[in-house]
């Protein structure tokens, strides 16, 4: 490989493109886009992959450390840093049911549309938006509760 560069994937992301290569058969050719089917399938995968995540979770937030008393301005600045807000999103994303995170994460990072979130996971258009207000909702809601206790 002259010119190329390997980089190791993830076996969490490798999995779901091996078991729809090997499912590739049982694709519904009428659909012309099949990046719902591929997101389904990954769903799947990651599912099973949660409750490894979940222990993560529960590991990163008892490992977590008390800063003690600092100034207001310190932690406003702290409250700034994308590091001091991984935890808070961790706990946000690790308190949502998983039908509710894995409708948010498909549509906030795999981009894709409500329609195409409704196909992949067999459900309703309707039922879609629902678990995504909800989602957002409590994701808001963690984080200003933390921001708050944070800053107070």
């Amino acid at each position: 490989m002259v010119g190329r560069t390997r980089t190791a994937v993830h076996p969490t992301l490798r999995s779901p493109f091996l078991r729809a290569f090997r499912a590739r058969r049982t694709y519904d050719h009428r659909h012309d886009d099949a990046r719902p089917w591929l997101f389904a399938i990954a769903v799947r995968e990651i599912a099973r992959h949660h409750r490894v995540e979940q222990a993560r979770y529960r590991t990163l937030l008892r490992s977590a450390h008390d800063r003690g008393e600092e100034e207001l301005a310190d932690r406003v600045a702290d409250a700034a840093t994308p590091q001091t807000w991984r935890k808070p999103l961790v706990e946000a994303l690790a308190g949502l049911s998983r039908r509710d995170r894995d409708v948010l994460l498909m549509i906030a990072w795999a981009d894709l549309t409500y329609e195409e979130v409704a196909r992949a996971l067999q459900i309703p258009v309707g039922t879609v938006r629902s678990r995504l207000h909800r989602a957002r909702q409590q994701i808001r809601k963690s984080l200003h509760r933390r921001t708050a206790l944070e800053l107070a």
